[in-house]
């Protein structure tokens, strides 16, 4: 697969920084303040006590393209006590290597789906959560120096494999799998969009002292709730995804 602005059909949302809160309404949902400090981008009205209905109700996205109403948030990084307010995010929306983009299926309305994992005690794969400068190929387990033209980013890629039924379970992982060699596992028979979320930093040089929100800097995952216009996703992945083409690169949002 290209890099994350290559030609492999996607099509991509960028979202600005929103506000950072100590809510989780995925782990912890309806108690605010219960989570470990997280930077929210796209829906603005995204806290403890958020539903995918009350995304989709609520209008007010950073995101570039205004019918993605979505909520994705990542843990807050700091250098010491320090926090690092984050530049922006990108979601890049494709398939799963070797997945054909024709049989991509959109979100069902109401998934949500947490990648990485907030309790790693060592190096995640780095196909699932890695850092790199700007938008590099290369991805790595801890973050490296990065010159002053490219910023620090965190890169979290999502399952590409849905269950068919459950919108989310107990541990918000089971319902969703990641392809193998292009096709779903058992049990997993609908693919949809692979969902890249990078959020990218102003750091630069020297990474000593950063450390995430949820743990050391090993311990990078984040999470989506799909408040997207249904009808807005169900079209984009016909117009980009089905049709093979590239949409959104870097703001501009082009269907063909």
């Amino acid at each position: 697969m290209a890099g994350p602005q290559g030609s492999d059909p996607q099509f991509v949302v960028e979202c600005r920084f929103s506000h950072a809160a100590a809510d989780d309404p995925i782990v912890h949902p309806g108690v605010a303040g219960a989570s470990h400090l997280h930077v929210f981008f796209g829906n603005t009205g995204t806290d403890a006590f958020s539903t995918t209905e009350s995304l989709v109700g609520h209008h007010n996205t950073t995101c570039d393209e205004r019918r993605d109403t979505a909520a994705y948030w990542a843990p807050a990084l700091s250098r010491g006590n320090t926090p690092i307010l984050p530049v922006k995010s990108t979601a890049y929306y494709r398939a799963g290597v070797g997945v054909d983009p024709a049989v991509v299926q959109p979100f069902p309305r109401g998934l949500v789906m947490i990648a990485g994992s907030a309790g790693a005690m060592k190096a995640q794969p780095v196909s699932i959560v890695a850092w790199s400068c700007g938008t590099s190929s290369d991805r790595l387990a801890e973050p490296p120096a990065c010159g002053v033209d490219r910023g620090l980013r965190l890169i979290v890629t999502f399952p590409d494999c849905w269950d068919g039924v459950h919108l989310d379970t107990p541990d918000h992982h089971a319902h969703v799998a990641y392809s193998h060699l292009g096709s779903c596992p058992n049990g997993f028979p609908v693919p949809v969009p692979q969902l890249q979320f990078a959020v990218e930093y102003p750091v630069h040089g020297a990474t000593d002292g950063l450390q995430l929100a949820s743990g050391g800097v090993l311990t990078g995952h984040a999470d989506f709730m799909n408040g997207w216009d249904q009808a807005t996703l169900e079209q984009e992945v016909r117009l980009c995804l089905h049709r093979k083409v590239v949409c959104g690169i870097t703001s501009g949002r082009k269907s063909g």
